[in-house]
């Protein structure tokens, strides 16, 4: 796609532009850019001429964004911040490429992070840079090449594959469960429980498919698997947490199983997902068929078509 020059205000001009609506002050954007006050006027007001239109409101020795100039200065500063990414993803892997991924805080670091090295060696051109990211990915308003997300696969314009299922267990502590002696998940349901924010309602779903009504259950919130996980360590609750995330700890006995697992009957896992338009970046194409090694199971198992 080719861009009207017209349209392409030098980066120069922008980015005093962009200094200037951050600070809301000339002098302070000349300092942090190491040019004079009045170089920053001088290019706001090249760039207010070319543009036809006023960015800034002088009043007295005060300067503010007029409300067209707020709008601009949040697009032009994604674009810069981008501009700037792609320049350090080259620098750091000129030969091969950058994969760009969006990753889910507890996945990533505990399932993902220790795999990449062998990716690595694989692949020693290509640089992959990990973002994380606790809310869905928006591959509209970030650089991001792919993303690993949890969730049902209903997401327009993209691509995906699934990486794994998710398998829950309640653990614990093993000083914990020795001094609560769980039986039966009857047990469970007045010891100290531990929920995620984003799955309030994962224990309710655990109880009801043993047979157990559960709608007073309290107990401390925590925001990420991780922070669950350790809480749990180091007995301060009861953890429904995915087996595929706590592998190194059930193998070291610091955490312990006290009832049924339960997996879910849905289409919900970990997926990789990646807009259309960068299916044949090589970079991502090189990712995709070196995840597909690393999945333990079966990505999914989808109940046939009707």
């Amino acid at each position: 796609m080719a861009f009207a020059r017209r349209f392409l205000p030098p980066i120069s001009l922008l980015c005093s532009f962009e200094a200037a609506a951050r600070h809301q002050n000339f002098t302070t954007a000349a300092k942090e850019l190491h040019l004079t006050q009045s170089a920053i006027s001088r290019h706001i007001r090249l760039l207010e001429e070319q543009l036809g239109a006023l960015l800034f409101v002088r009043e007295r020795q005060t300067v503010r964004l007029t409300i067209a100039g707020e709008s601009y200065a949040r697009e032009v500063r994604a674009a810069l911040k981008q501009i700037a990414a792609a320049t350090l993803g080259l620098r750091a892997a000129p030969a091969g490429g950058t994969l760009n991924l969006s990753i889910v805080p507890t996945f990533g670091s505990l399932w993902l992070a220790p795999k990449l090295p062998d990716f690595k060696s694989r692949y020693p051109d290509i640089t992959v840079n990990l973002f994380t990211r606790a809310t869905p990915f928006d591959f509209a308003s970030e650089p991001m090449d792919a993303a690993i997300h949890f969730g049902i696969p209903d997401w327009p314009g993209t691509e995906s594959t699934a990486i794994c299922g998710e398998t829950i267990a309640p653990v614990c502590a093993p000083a914990l469960a020795a001094r609560h002696r769980f039986q039966t998940p009857a047990d469970l349901l007045d010891a100290p429980l531990l929920h995620l924010v984003s799955r309030p309602d994962a224990w309710e779903r655990w109880f009801n498919a043993q047979g157990l009504d559960a709608d007073r259950i309290h107990g401390m919130l925590c925001d990420q698997f991780y922070t669950m996980t350790q809480i749990a360590v180091a007995g301060g609750g009861l953890g429904l947490l995915p087996e595929i995330l706590i592998q190194p700890e059930l193998h070291a006995g610091t955490l312990v199983r006290i009832g049924p697992s339960y997996e879910e009957q849905s289409e919900a896992a970990y997926y990789l997902v990646w807009p259309q338009d960068k299916t044949q970046y090589k970079p991502l194409e090189l990712f995709r068929l070196w995840l597909a090694e690393q999945i333990p199971t079966p990505p999914l198992n989808r109940p046939d078509p009707a």
